[in-house]
């Protein structure tokens, strides 16, 4: 290969880069990409999602939620639970206490000497049931300090199945809360403006 061919090929090498490095310097000046205020990545949302959805309906009172809640699906349900509870007579405690016979017990207290926390024997009282309605949707919020790590149960209708599985789970079943009856009062209508005073005659 003479000089002539070798200076072609190298001319046209540097042609090539030159055409790259020109091509790549104008489509960054056309197709800058624009730099957010702040870095992180851009979320699409659906305008009007949130609005669609509402506020929450609110929770319906544990004797409703009772009369027709399933031992047999809270006996499902509470097998999350038994990594750190046991539910049989005589079972024993692990991470938490063992449970059976739990409905209406004192709160804190018991349990086969199960070291409490100091923030669930502060609390006291007794483990009715809208204290284990209350407790099982969100531990940790309605007991500040709990040793218990679990998130809690968010759909009414397992709390209340989980619910009616302890209360089964004792020699003497506590009896259910009645559902109260009548429901929620009328309305009461609006009283009958007062007659104006008549006119004094003359």
């Amino acid at each position: 290969m003479n000089s002539f061919e070798l200076n072609k090929i190298l001319g046209a090498l540097l042609g090539c880069v030159l055409i790259t490095l020109s091509l790549n310097i104008a489509a960054g000046a056309l197709f800058a990409p624009e730099k957010p205020a702040k870095p992180g990545y851009a979320i699409a949302v659906k305008e009007g999602a949130a609005e669609k959805a509402g506020p929450a309906e609110p929770s319906q009172p544990i004797e409703v939620l009772l009369a027709s809640a399933s031992a047999e699906k809270g006996a499902a349900a509470a097998k999350q639970c038994a990594a750190c509870h046991t539910f049989e007579k005589g079972g024993p405690n692990r991470v938490g206490p063992n449970l059976y016979d739990i409905v209406g017990h004192e709160r804190g207290a018991g349990r086969g000497g199960f070291n409490f926390s100091a923030a669930m024997k502060a609390k006291g009282g007794t483990w009715s049931f809208d204290e284990l309605n209350k407790f099982l949707k969100d531990p940790r919020g309605y007991i500040p300090g709990t040793n218990m790590t679990f998130a809690g149960l968010s759909r009414d209708s397992q709390r209340a199945d989980v619910i009616e599985y302890l209360r089964q789970q004792a020699d003497s079943p506590k009896e259910k809360p009645k559902v109260a009856e009548g429901g929620a009062k009328p309305a009461e209508a609006p009283k009958a403006a007062a007659p104006a005073p008549a006119a004094p005659k003359h």
